[in-house]
């Protein structure tokens, strides 16, 4: 199998989601940093205009959106699973909750001004305006919440996972689900990145205990690698054919009236407006995969999950 390599960057919360997933796994994996505002070239490379943290790349292969890189993350290693059988279902449901309502909720109070200027206390003059422009850019018409609004939704939630971590060592049982990883990153955020501000997991001490528990599953066995490699290490490899890649579904599932052999674009519904363009190659109940040529990358296969992507005809319709 190739080798994991994973393009991220230190202060991404969906990042350290992956990173936890990979010492829970107990997987050796290859580590690029890129960088956490565009232009990003090296990463654009090989995905073709997706420009999100985190990617996982193997050989050729390029996967795009956490969600998708814990499936094939469980594929790669089935034991420990993310996925136990009693709960396939409501980690998976409540792990989108966590990745789009509760993150939003936590980052909005975690980027207010205070936060924001802990961020960038050390930052060059005009990286606050740059961060700024950048995520206004990415974020498209999507609703942020007010602080004060955010601050409320925070606590209420921190609140019910409180409930649910008093129970149990992890949120669903006596260890870690999908749902612990997609609850626990942005919370991270509000302790790792802005501690002046994380007084507001004072009132759940369950919660903290519980982040405890899941930050001492480590990182896994890492190895650095530039970017310029890890497109190198793309350009040497043929991508994995549809179906023997590291996504277990293959079979045909046609919603949208796009034959397979067809250009197409992939793009984010909400956040994150870069399309992907390529030839459709697998479009299947989980997932979506391209094939597309770059000069840097060579021939690639680009995957993103189904739920929360948009698949449109190269054309736009």
């Amino acid at each position: 199998m190739p080798d994991l390599i994973l393009h991220h960057y230190p202060s991404s919360p969906f990042s350290e989601k992956i990173r936890l997933a990979l010492g829970y796994k107990k997987l050796t994996w290859k580590s690029v940093a890129m960088p956490a505002v565009m232009p990003k070239p090296d990463l654009v490379a090989l995905t073709g205009g997706y420009r999100k943290a985190p990617v996982l790349q193997a050989g050729a292969d390029i996967y795009c959106d956490s969600a998708l890189i814990c499936d094939v993350l469980e594929h790669v290693q089935p034991e420990p699973t993310l996925y136990p059988p009693h709960l396939k279902g409501v980690c998976r449901i409540f792990a989108q909750w966590a990745d789009s309502t509760l993150f939003w909720a936590a980052m909005a109070y975690n980027l207010q001004p205070k936060g924001v200027a802990h961020v960038f206390a050390e930052a060059p003059p005009g990286a606050v305006k740059v961060f700024g422009e950048d995520r206004k850019a990415m974020s498209g018409n999507l609703v942020r919440l007010r602080p004060g609004d955010a601050t409320s939704a925070y606590r209420s939630y921190l609140r019910r996972i409180a409930h649910m971590a008093e129970e149990h060592d992890f949120l669903f049982g006596m260890d870690p689900c999908l749902a612990d990883f997609a609850a626990y990153h942005a919370l991270w955020y509000t302790r790792a990145q802005v501690p002046l501000l994380a007084d507001i997991l004072n009132a759940t001490p369950a919660v903290g205990e519980w982040m405890d528990r899941m930050a001492a599953l480590g990182h896994g066995a890492m190895v650095k690698l530039s970017a310029v490699d890890a497109l190198t290490v793309a350009k040497a490899a043929e991508p994995m054919p549809p179906g023997q890649n590291l996504l277990i579904d293959s079979a045909f599932q046609d919603d949208h009236g796009i034959a397979l052999g067809s250009a197409v674009s992939i793009t984010a519904e909400s956040f994150g407006p870069e399309a992907t363009e390529g030839v459709l190659i697998a479009a299947t109940r989980t997932h979506y995969s391209l094939r597309r040529e770059d000069p840097r990358g060579g021939t690639l296969h680009v995957h993103f999950p189904r739920t929360g992507y948009v698949l449109r005809k190269a054309d736009g319709t």
